[in-house]
């Protein structure tokens, strides 16, 4: 049984992102915006995603933009007093993401007791941002330092937006991972967020690594999610719960639940 049964007691559970709006120090973040507002609508979103049926949650500073490779310690400050006075609204498990830092996410973990990150802990890639070079041999020391033995890490290993410069084949880079790293989960994307990813490629990388949770974590919508999850474990959904299936507005519980209405029509198949 993969972990992600034991975790959420369902079979292909659906991790949906909440993502922050911009904190402060952000570009995004204007003079007269407050964190008692950055709260109040991550309760809003909360609520609607947990009503709406989904199996997980992942809190990200999505409107960081643009996002910062060693991240201002106000970013993941903002983020855990969000989650801590949330905390008592959750009732899914929940993870985090810190864009872009992954030494951020594992700290922020340890902090606000999260199940699970996500995030690009390995490789080397250039985008908009310039050269992106993870060091996980660093992250997995901190994460055994700071003892969190069942915490789950889900790696990217196709970031959207960002180029790997490592060109052997996914499915190769995802078994040199797995052998060095064990990760708890491998996040496929497409490029961009949003975009579709191809199921052939979720496909091959879970064919080659079945014993490793394979998560479809860009394009998931309700008229595509089943044929997704014939070959994921799991998907990631951010911007298809979004009102008008709009990146930049905030959580809709109808599209929310007409989605999982979907997910579980499927599962009672399984």
């Amino acid at each position: 049984m993969l972990w992600t049964e034991k975790m959420f007691g369902v079979k292909k559970p659906i991790f949906a992102m909440l993502h922050l709006d911009p904190l402060p120090g952000d570009p995004l973040f204007k003079q007269g915006d407050t964190m008692k507002r950055v709260t109040d609508l991550a309760r809003k979103d909360l609520h609607a995603l947990q009503n709406g049926g989904v199996d997980g949650i992942i809190f990200s500073n999505e409107f960081s933009l643009p996002y910062q490779r060693h991240m201002s310690f106000v970013t993941p400050a903002a983020m855990a007093r969000v989650i801590g006075e949330l905390m008592s609204e959750m009732t899914v498990p929940y993870g985090v993401d810190c864009i872009s830092d992954g030494l951020a996410s594992i700290e922020l973990a340890a902090a606000v007791d999260a199940k699970f990150i996500r995030g690009t802990f390995s490789g080397v890639y250039v985008g908009d941002g310039g050269l992106y070079n993870n060091d996980f041999s660093t992250l997995m020391r901190r994460k055994a330092e700071l003892h969190l033995d069942e915490l789950k890490m889900l790696y990217f290993i196709n970031p959207e937006s960002d180029r790997n410069l490592d060109s052997r084949p996914l499915v190769d880079i995802a078994k040199s991972v797995i052998f060095k790293a064990s990760p708890a989960g491998l996040c496929i994307s497409a490029s961009a967020a949003g975009q579709e990813v191809d199921n052939d490629l979720i496909r091959e990388v879970k064919a080659g690594t079945p014993d490793v949770v394979v998560l479809c974590n860009t394009g998931c919508r309700v008229d595509t999610v089943t044929t997704k999850l014939e070959y994921a474990d799991a998907a990631v959904v951010g911007t298809t719960f979004k009102e008008d299936g709009d990146f930049n507005k905030h959580i809709d519980e109808t599209r929310v639940k007409a989605f999982m209405d979907v997910v579980k029509s499927y599962r009672s198949s399984l």
